[in-house]
């Protein structure tokens, strides 16, 4: 076991530990891919959100209005104006109806791949400690076998088999850091969002005969 790194016990381990740590392992890249992708994705709505309220407070044609709410393809705020103003005549019910609607669209859409994290981070340590365990079991099995509990029989099968904990730990810590920070600025948009929706409810039926 001497100078073995942590890629050289991968290598020697049984096939259901390689079984575990390959699971473990797309765990994790998927887990980072979402972590940046949604990084970039809220980043890109805020940024939308903000500019087109600015320009919902300065517009006072709706016609404009709507003009810049099509060019911004991301924003909660812009996909609620666009619907209510696609809206024309109807009521302040209907419109606010409407918006209902798309508030659930865009707060689905906010919400999308967390549940991937939440699960990286409920269940990599457990697949991890399965794979631990699994290891450790066969290693109990080469003591028998060699009739030895000595170092040198025990050490390489342990070695190996906390690994697999190491690396559901490694998928894990990340995904639920990365869940709960994304969760927090997910409720903060629906939060803003729900509110424009108020806001925007009282801006198409103040005067309907300007649509």
């Amino acid at each position: 076991m001497n100078g073995d790194t942590a890629l050289d016990l991968i290598l020697k381990a049984g096939i259901v530990v390689k079984f575990v740590l390959l699971i473990l392992f797309f765990f994790s890249i998927v887990s980072w891919a979402i972590i940046f992708y949604k990084f970039r994705l809220l980043s890109k709505i805020e940024r939308e959100s903000e500019e087109f309220h600015r320009a919902f407070r300065k517009g006072k044609d709706r016609d404009i209005v709507y003009q810049s709410a099509k060019r911004m393809s991301v924003s909660p705020f812009a996909s609620l104006f666009r619907a209510a103003y696609q809206e024309g005549e109807a009521s302040g019910e209907e419109i606010r109806r409407t918006l209902k609607r798309v508030e659930a669209l865009e707060a689905a859409r906010l919400e999308s791949h967390l549940t991937f994290l939440a699960t990286t981070g409920s269940t990599a340590p457990f697949i991890g400690l399965f794979g631990t365990v699994w290891g450790i079991m066969n290693s109990f099995r080469g003591i028998g076998r060699m009739g030895s509990a000595s170092l040198a029989v025990v050490a390489p099968g342990i070695a190996e088999a906390l690994i697999a904990t190491a690396v559901g730990l490694a998928a894990a810590i990340p995904a639920v850091v990365a869940y709960n920070y994304y969760l927090s600025r997910v409720r903060k948009n629906i939060i803003a969002m729900e509110d424009f929706s108020q806001e925007l409810t009282e801006y198409f039926t103040r005067n309907k005969s300007c649509l």
